[in-house]
């Protein structure tokens, strides 16, 4: 069961909420100061540009460049929160949706606000969490219509431009860029799809604008390692991976898997590395979602690099050949490792092949596994090398589940509170 704590300091304005395992109902949630401030657009967007907000979606973009591209793009634009978690170690956006509804619907309207939008959709995979913000909508029915829309769970659906193609009547399949959503998006007009955590923040930099640094950078992510129980937490930046292994239960990994599947595989040399977007990009690794994964001494990268590569083969779009035939060549040749099959040449091949692919799909799917098998090739070499000869004795045992449960959120809701500074 995935358990739930915040890592950040007392007092401070978080997303995780007094009482994360239950439904926050409209009552409790504007007792702690929700809906209730009253800010205008351009000062909001202020705030939310100084304090320096990123995208929590996976890609890491200026929030503020996101919500100016679309108000400017001359006509009414749509916005749209995007609780369609593709990666399977994350939970955070389906844990939002059922646990904080209404923080989600108040930095959704906020966004429209800001961009002039006069129509909002929430889109979603998770049933329960479908039922829970269509509660919260009831509940309190917003100011401009919103509507919840439901797609089918994949690893491609939560893309933006899939989001738009859904939500317009087609599958949830991305589409070749340009135009970008922000462009063309919802019916042709101009469109904000922002990740509900994101919206989440925009939210809290409204209700509490003292405290917008801290919500800016802090972060939910979904710590997973072999054996122990996962954990959702809210840490703040500056945190290392060595402090939020130990807190997950994998106290000495032997690796990480970061990002989802985004930021590649990294080796313990990595640990003490600060939990920041930009520090993690120059060591060549990245946050993505939140979701991280770590090996626990026992554990084979190469098992684990081969099956988050079966994963991605199984979840392509099957829209580019390209992508098709590379994810599938990728999976194939890391498999091999596995299995004691791996054929002369394949470290020159995948080296080849990691090199030339990227940014030749339509969804970043091939990246990914492109990122992957790099990413093993580069920080677990010797490994490589010995398992071109035999497998190790953990590849004969099943991987690990890439896969992490939504922590439970009981239906009641939160009691409301006798006073309380903000929507924590």
């Amino acid at each position: 069961m995935t358990r739930i704590d915040s890592l950040t300091p007392r007092e401070t304005p978080g997303v995780l909420g007094a009482a994360p395992g239950v439904t926050e109902d409209a009552e409790a949630y504007e007792a702690t100061g929700g809906y209730r401030t009253r800010t205008a657009p351009g000062e909001l967007l202020a705030r939310v540009e100084a304090a320096g907000l990123r995208g929590r979606g996976g890609a890491g973009y200026p929030t503020a460049i996101k919500l100016r591209a679309v108000r400017d793009a001359g006509e009414p634009p749509v916005v749209v929160a995007n609780g369609e978690e593709g990666e399977p170690g994350s939970v955070k956006d389906r844990w939002l949706l059922r646990a904080r509804p209404h923080l989600v619907l108040d930095g959704l309207l906020r966004a429209a606000e800001i961009t002039g939008a006069r129509r909002g959709y929430v889109y979603l995979s998770d049933d329960t969490a479908a039922a829970r913000v269509r509660h919260a909508l009831d509940e309190r029915p917003p100011r401009l219509p919103v509507e919840v829309v439901e797609t089918p769970h994949t690893y491609v659906a939560g893309e933006e431009s899939a989001v738009v193609r859904r939500i317009n009547g087609g599958p949830a399949l991305p589409t070749a860029k340009p135009p970008r959503p922000y462009e063309e998006g919802v019916d042709g007009a101009p469109t904000l799809v922002a990740n509900v955590e994101t919206l989440a923040r925009i939210a809290l930099i409204a209700a509490r604008p003292d405290g917008r640094h801290h919500t800016a950078r802090s972060t939910l992510v979904t710590l997973a390692g072999a054996g122990t129980d996962p954990l959702l937490a809210e840490v703040s930046y500056g945190r290392t991976l060595r402090t939020l292994a130990r807190a997950q239960g994998t106290p000495e990994p032997a690796g990480v898997l970061m990002g989802g599947m985004f930021g590649g595989l990294i080796g313990p040399h990595f640990l003490d590395l600060a939990l920041d977007p930009d520090t993690l990009a120059t060591a060549g690794t990245s946050l993505g979602c939140g979701a991280i994964r770590f090996l626990g001494p026992d554990e084979c990268p190469v098992s684990l690099a081969s099956a988050a590569l079966a994963h991605l083969a199984a979840e392509s779009a099957r829209q580019c050949g390209i992508c098709v035939t590379g994810t599938g060549s990728i999976r194939d040749e890391v498999g091999s490792l596995t299995t004691g099959t791996a054929a002369p040449g394949l470290v020159s091949r995948l080296h080849r092949r990691v090199t030339a692919l990227p940014g030749r799909g339509a969804c970043g799917l091939l990246d990914a596994a492109a990122g992957t098998a790099r990413s093993l090739l580069q920080v677990f070499p010797h490994l490589v090398r010995s398992h071109l000869d035999s497998p190790c004795p953990s590849c004969a045992a099943p991987a690990a589940p890439l896969t992490v449960s939504v922590p439970a959120v009981a239906g009641r809701t939160v009691p409301r509170p006798r006073s309380a500074p903000c929507p924590r």
